[in-house]
């Protein structure tokens, strides 16, 4: 029939879980989010760029990041706005970018 067995499913997402590659929407467990890269490593291909380019100590909008036409040929262009936030928290966590209220919406700053 090609289905596997609920138990076999939960073992997948738990590994998942494990990973880092999903995370549970709902505490019973029947909504979740699968992530092909987890924050902490989008975080590290966008700190690389910018790295990369002599941007440190520049901000940007979170539209230039993932929509502008610098980071058109980067693997984080045009990844969700929800993702990115994680991201830019990891970075902001290691003290690599601060996350900024800006007039027309959120911003980050790179150290």
């Amino acid at each position: 029939q090609g289905k596997l067995p609920l138990e076999s499913i939960q073992v997948v997402l738990e590994e998942l879980r494990k990973n880092g590659n999903l995370e549970w929407l709902d505490k019973s467990k029947t909504s979740f989010l699968i992530m092909w890269r987890r924050p902490e490593e989008w975080g590290k291909l966008i700190y690389q760029w910018v790295s990369r380019n002599g941007l440190t100590n520049s901000v940007f909008t979170l539209y230039e990041l993932v929509s502008g036409d610098d980071t058109e040929s980067e693997e984080f262009h045009g990844l969700d706005e929800a993702m990115l936030l994680r991201a830019l928290q990891a970075l902001q966590q290691e003290h690599k970018a601060e996350i900024i209220t800006l007039d027309d919406g959120r911003g980050v700053k790179f150290f």
